[in-house]
């Protein structure tokens, strides 16, 4: 029993839910062998979104023609659609998490481009759009790859230059946004910078900008794009408070604009390697595979940082000595994160099941419980933990897991016939396909009473409709099956 916890448990965390195919797979694996499959994901074929409108997949919604590379609600379908039915979840599952660590919201893009161009930088599907990847695209090309790698190319991503002003960064008008975040939210974190040097990076930024290839208003016939623009660029050295090379040298030379896109590229270099952008990753890794309910261990901290360093900055060694050294497997550890609302919905239709359910019924409730995705609130990202619990995200919650158990009502009342035989044994089969966090006595007891409740138990067809359907209702909505 233990092993099947401890699946469940690397199904829920490095997955997005125990699925009947999740389930069936780990039943055939070990959980070494488990973790490696997840982990090492690019394996196997990326191909989900040829099941987008076949039978016996969730479905999803198009108002006129659906187009998820230019129209936002349906990239977003898209989304959920993956994160429902991929084979590779540990890919999407680390996209989300550096959507949240790069945080871009549509809306301001939007305004300033137009909604087409806006959905095209952000969710432009590479082989389907002309122009580079969209952002949420780049995340999940880079999911486990460098993360020096992934920091350039958000630097020269065109949802960031519009996101936070690079478009904008000329050697006359320097452009501090990106400067400051790029140091306070992508890598070392708050104290380890001065405001001189925030101005020295707007500096070596000069000239990272973007610019229009053909109607690029229009993705369907041309796409924005970064360009370096070396007329713009400040040729000045630049100097900072902490070294930028490995002698210790502070000073980005000076260069002529030509050569001048190498100031950005030492400068993310500097950032991506240094010691505290590993120990900042650790920790905001540690919430989001260990736990959020007690702090890092200092010694997780450092030895991920190790192994940080040493593979130069690859996430994929990271990321498996995480889902493989003590912590992880930690009975403690179990349901020891509150579940994002995106993380609620898709463990909720993978657990409960999505035939003739459409993923689109799950947008509005996800605003309503908080996060909307490509939405972020600000530069920082979603508040996470016990953040995502107020009373209307809550009640959002519920009302979602009414409107999925009751869509899901008769076939959850055919798969549950082979437990017909005892309210007991029909309890025992939703907690078992719904793995919420153990329940106390007392409450199984309410749960039982409401099986029980209309009559005397015969397992009829109609009993197991309504009170399976009931008790996914009341499983999911529970406090519970808020944590992963």
């Amino acid at each position: 029993m233990a092993g099947v916890l401890f699946s469940d448990h690397i199904l829920r965390r490095a997955g997005l839910g125990v699925g009947h195919r999740e389930r069936a797979l780990a039943a055939a694996l070990s959980p070494t062998a488990l973790i490696d499959r997840l982990v090492n994901f690019d394996r196997l074929p990326d191909d989900v979104d040829t099941h987008i409108g076949e039978p016996g997949y969730a479905g999803v919604t198009a108002r006129g023609q659906f187009s998820p590379n230019t129209v936002i609600d349906d990239a977003r379908q898209r989304w959920l659609f993956r994160m429902v039915h991929t084979d590779r979840p540990l890919q999407e599952r680390m996209a989300l998490f550096w959507h949240n660590h790069f945080a871009t919201a549509y809306s301001k893009i939007a305004g300033t481009f137009g909604a087409p161009a806006a959905t095209r930088m952000l969710a432009g599907k590479p082989g389907e759009v002309a122009g580079p990847p969209g952002q949420y695209e780049l995340f999940r090309q880079h999911a486990l790859g460098s993360f020096r790698d992934l920091l350039l190319a958000v630097a020269r991503d065109p949802a960031m230059l519009v996101w936070l002003d690079g478009r904008l960064n000329t050697r006359a008008r320097p452009q501090e946004n990106f400067a400051r975040e790029i140091m306070e939210l992508f890598t070392w974190g708050v104290g380890h910078y001065t405001e001189a040097d925030v101005v020295a990076a707007a500096r070596v930024f000069t000239g990272w900008n973007l610019r229009a290839n053909g109607n690029a208003r229009d993705p369907a016939t041309g796409y924005y794009e970064y360009v370096f623009n070396s007329g713009q660029h400040d040729t000045a050295a630049k100097t900072f408070t902490f070294p930028v090379y490995p002698d210790g040298n502070r000073t980005i030379p000076a260069r002529s604009g030509a050569a001048g896109e190498q100031d950005g590229v030492d400068f993310i270099n500097a950032l991506a390697t240094h010691r505290e952008t590993a120990r900042s990753l650790a920790r905001k890794l540690w919430g989001f595979f260990i736990s959020e309910f007690v702090e890092p261990h200092p010694t997780f901290v450092e030895e991920i940082s190790d192994i940080y360093q040493r593979n130069d900055t690859r996430m994929l060694p990271v990321v498996s000595y995480i889902l493989s050294a003590g912590w992880f497997p930690a009975q403690g550890h179990y349901y020891a994160r509150y579940s994002w609302p995106v993380e609620f919905v898709v463990r909720a239709i993978k657990e409960v099941g999505w035939v003739g359910f459409s993923v689109d019924a799950a947008r509005s409730p996800l605003t309503n419980m908080g996060q909307t995705l490509f939405e972020p609130p600000d530069v920082a990202g979603w508040s996470l933990g016990p953040a995502w619990f107020g009373t209307s995200a809550m009640l959002a919650r519920m009302n979602f897991a009414a409107t999925l158990a009751g869509n899901q009502k008769f076939n959850l009342g055919r798969e549950a016939a082979a437990a017909r035989s005892s309210p007991e044994s029909l309890l025992a089969f939703f907690l078992d396909r719904l793995t919420p966090t153990p329940l106390h006595p007392d409450q199984e007891v309410e749960l039982l009473n409401y099986v029980r409740a209309g009559g005397a138990w015969t397992g009829s067809e109609a009993q197991l409709n309504t009170r399976g359907s009931g008790l996914a209702r009341l499983i999911l909505a529970s406090g519970e099956y808020q944590f992963i």
